[in-house]
């Protein structure tokens, strides 16, 4: 590969990085507000995330806009860390109950948002 070449490909990795950061910072932030308004915040953004990724990857062919969107965006946006932290929390003071019920309702809402934006997606009602 030419000296050009490897600048090109080196440019190309920075920019893909660099939309992948941006994206991230607008998704943690939009993150940042919807779990502050609403109530259970984490629930919400992690099964409103995933129907937005499976419209995003079902309808746009792989290009820089949709890793921004997916990887930084939505990416940020969701979060399993939380989730994890959360019902941790809930075991660690002894709401057995609330913490399975907690894994039960987002792994199950998550994958029902999931399929219902990828069927959204295919019947092409979330546009082209």
């Amino acid at each position: 590969m030419s000296g050009l070449a490897k600048a090109t490909v080196m440019i190309r990795d920075m920019t893909q990085f660099l939309l992948v950061c941006l994206g991230g910072a607008l998704g943690s932030g939009a993150r940042y507000v919807a779990t502050s308004a609403v109530p259970h915040g984490t629930l919400f953004v992690n099964v409103l995330g995933s129907f937005a990724i499976a419209i995003v990857l079902e309808s746009m062919r792989a290009s820089d806009a949709r890793l921004m969107l997916v990887t930084g965006v939505l990416g940020g946006f969701t979060t399993y860390s939380a989730f994890n932290q959360e019902t941790l929390e809930l075991l660690r003071t002894g709401a057995w109950g609330s913490a399975v019920a907690n894994v039960a309702v987002t792994v199950c809402a998550c994958l029902v948002a999931g399929y219902l934006g990828l069927m959204l997606t295919r019947s092409g009602a979330a546009g082209s």
